[in-house]
């Protein structure tokens, strides 16, 4: 049996079940390439500070590059005994050079030594989501230039409310993943501090240079408290909170896309590449990849509702308990960045059907508050305005009529201000290109919007 780096204290070996339940290796050997660049900057620290050797530091580099060539050709052999990725690659290191294998762990524990590789891990992951996000907002932002002209009705309560750009609803979805972008573009800076060499939990006596590690690991800064170095997590909570809040965001669009290619609605058809069949009904086009979307939107949310529950009883400073912080990791940055991903290729082959948007814009009094909007230009406070053109919506509704089919002298029965120029103000296109506030939805004020967020992603227009 292995011996394990720390069993000099014991005499007895681990109950088998203890060492199953215990080890982590199934998951986080992942962590390969964090922990041996993370040994490697310690090893080179480790020389330059007279600790050991530069031939010691040299042989343990050129070793630890050989290990993550085996690892990567699939040739080396994980040993469960070894517990974990960091005691796994060691006991291999050792076996290749010997007793220098044995010196690298000076001034080091595993509780520095594992706080480093998460967070090598999740700058990188960030980095990555953030390249994801960017195409996601590419694709959307194509999509908006691609239907610029079209309009559709703006829902409140899932109810038909004013007429919108098509365009100009996209863009919302826009805002959203650009605050996701800026807010992990932030995170980084509490995700790249260096936590090698605290140690266990109160530093080291050797004579180490933290800051020589970090520089070498491309980390700006350093821990400042060394208890707090080995026991905080709060990156990575930080991580899953906005991992969540982007799936809450994708999961929004996900309810869109899917009920807008219900039969009812029939406002997008789901590309062929993202939609299912059913094994019973032939005619059935099920939006899958929305729905899956959907649904993972929970299981992120559960990470992070994970790792705080592992935290919120946790004295300092490292507690076993940690360990359980790798897995909600893991699979909420997988599954945020591939449901990114898989959401910019299916904006990209969204198929768009304006002529069903527009039959929808029929009914429902879209135009209401344009009315009310008219009736205040000719001096009637908004709040009567409102009341009258309440009035005239539910007259209208019993004849049949949208606003726009009534006679003036219908009209003036309940807005006595009303005059033939009010029948200009009804129109959907009137409604939407009259709306040129600030952020509104009138096409020269869409057109502006669309074209700063493709100078900010560097697409022509």
């Amino acid at each position: 049996m292995a011996k394990k780096p720390w069993g000099g204290r014991f005499e007895g070996e681990t109950e088998k079940q203890v060492e199953q339940f215990s080890q982590s290796l199934d998951f986080d050997r992942r962590l390969y390439k964090q922990d041996i660049a993370g040994s490697q900057a310690h090893a080179r620290m480790l020389a330059r500070q007279g600790i050991i050797t530069e031939a010691e530091a040299d042989r343990i580099v050129r070793a630890l590059e050989e290990i993550r060539r085996e690892i990567e050709a699939g040739e080396f052999i994980y040993a469960p005994a070894m517990e974990d990725i960091h005691m796994a690659i060691e006991a291999r290191l050792i076996s290749k050079i010997g007793d220098a294998g044995r010196k690298l762990h000076t001034a080091r524990s595993r509780n520095d030594q594992v706080a480093l590789d998460v967070r090598l891990y999740l700058a990188e992951a960030v980095e990555t989501l953030v390249a994801r996000l960017t195409e996601l907002r590419r694709a959307g932002a194509r999509l908006a230039r691609k239907h610029l002209g079209v309009i559709m009705p703006g829902y409140t309560h899932l109810q038909r409310a004013q007429p919108v750009l098509f365009a100009h609803h996209l863009l919302a979805y826009d805002e959203m993943w650009r605050r996701d972008i800026m807010r992990l573009q932030e995170s980084l800076a509490r995700i790249k501090v260096s936590p090698l060499g605290a140690a266990a939990l109160a530093g080291t006596t050797f004579p180490i240079d933290p800051k020589f590690t970090a520089e070498q690991l491309d980390f700006p800064e350093i821990f400042r408290n060394s208890l707090d170095a080995v026991s905080d997590r709060d990156f990575a909570v930080e991580f899953l909170a906005h991992a969540a809040l982007i799936m809450a965001h994708l999961s929004r669009l996900s309810e869109e896309l899917i009920i807008w290619s219900s039969s009812e609605f029939g406002f997008v058809v789901i590309p062929d590449g993202y939609a299912t069949g059913s094994s019973i009904m032939p005619q059935k086009r099920n939006p899958d990849v929305p729905e899956l979307i959907r649904g993972k939107c929970g299981r992120v949310a559960g990470s992070l509702m994970s790792l705080l529950m592992t935290l919120k009883g946790l004295p300092l400073t490292y507690n076993r308990d940690l360990q359980e912080d790798k897995e909600p990791l893991f699979d909420a940055a997988d599954t945020v960045t591939a449901s990114v991903e898989l959401m910019a290729g299916l904006l990209e082959a969204l198929e768009v059907r304006p002529e069903k948007m527009a039959a929808t814009l029929k009914g429902g009094f879209l135009t209401a508050t344009d009315m009310a909007d008219y009736l205040v230009t000719k001096g009637v406070p908004f709040r009567t305005a409102h009341e009258q053109v309440g009035a005239a919506v539910r007259y209208a509704e019993g004849q049949g009529k949208e606003l726009g089919e009534l006679s003036l002298e219908e009209v003036q029965k309940f807005a006595p201000t009303a005059a033939p120029d009010l029948f200009e103000w009804l129109t959907i296109e009137a409604s939407v290109a009259r709306r040129k506030s600030p952020g509104g939805t009138a096409p020269e004020r869409v057109v502006e919007a669309l074209a700063r967020v493709e100078k900010e992603l560097e697409i022509s227009g």
